[in-house]
């Protein structure tokens, strides 16, 4: 069995529950996540929510801006449906919590590390995002656990590592490589990859030695886990 390679669940279990609720994390954690994937943006009146896209249309019916709006509206708008970040790392009990940060700004990102420092949570808090959403958290918080989402084969430069200093890099799933994930290996980082939801794909991941899998069936990969030699992940 492997043991050492980080099932994150991607917005929670949102083949069970909708994404980035609190049913969903709850969910993911009762089927063996490790840690659950967030999408976080921030209201008008600078509250971190759970939310993936700009709007609240496709989950919500709602075609406004999550930023134009305060987070009583937002509350009242999904009935409640869509949580408050501290409301999130509460659910998630011990689990860790991967925060993607999608259309953050400055100001946001300084909100988002606040309410995780807040919570105690800065020690399961790690963050994944673009090169400028990482330099912003690395900015805001200069001990926070980064993994760097990379979407090239060209790798990133040294001047940019420094900057960022990431523990881990965080590669769509198809980009990845036997030979891909030793050399970022050698160059002393972690390898995660996303958003894999085939349990070949899952395999596949498994024998290239990657370090953590993001997926939306946590439980598919809990089980291809379970069946993997540990010889798998080396």
């Amino acid at each position: 069995m492997i043991t050492d390679v980080t099932a994150v669940a991607h917005r929670g279990d949102p083949y069970r529950a909708r994404e980035n609720t609190l049913p969903s994390i709850r969910s993911a954690v009762a089927r063996g996540a490790d840690a659950v994937e967030i999408d976080v943006r921030v209201t008008r009146d600078k509250v971190p929510v759970l939310l993936h896209d700009r709007t609240l249309e496709r989950l919500w019916g709602h075609d406004v801006p999550v930023d134009r709006l305060g987070h009583r509206e937002v509350v009242e708008r999904t009935g409640g449906g869509v949580p408050a970040l501290r409301e999130a790392l509460s659910a998630a009990g011990d689990r860790r919590i991967m925060i993607d940060l999608p259309g953050a700004t400055e100001a946001g990102v300084r909100e988002v590390v606040a309410v995780v420092r807040e919570c105690g949570a800065a020690d399961r808090v790690y963050y994944c995002a673009n090169t400028e959403a990482m330099l912003r958290v690395r900015a805001a918080d200069p001990s926070a656990e980064i993994a760097l989402t990379w979407t090239t084969l060209a790798p990133p430069r040294a001047v940019l590592l420094d900057a960022v200093r990431p523990r881990w890099l965080n590669y769509r799933f198809g980009l990845l490589s036997r030979e891909l994930t030793a050399r970022i290996h050698s160059d002393g980082l972690l390898v995660s990859a996303w958003t894999a939801d085939t349990r070949r794909t899952m395999r596949r991941l498994l024998a290239y030695g990657v370090d953590s899998i993001t997926t939306n069936r946590i439980e598919a990969l809990r089980t291809e886990l379970a069946k993997s030699p540990s010889s798998g992940a080396s």
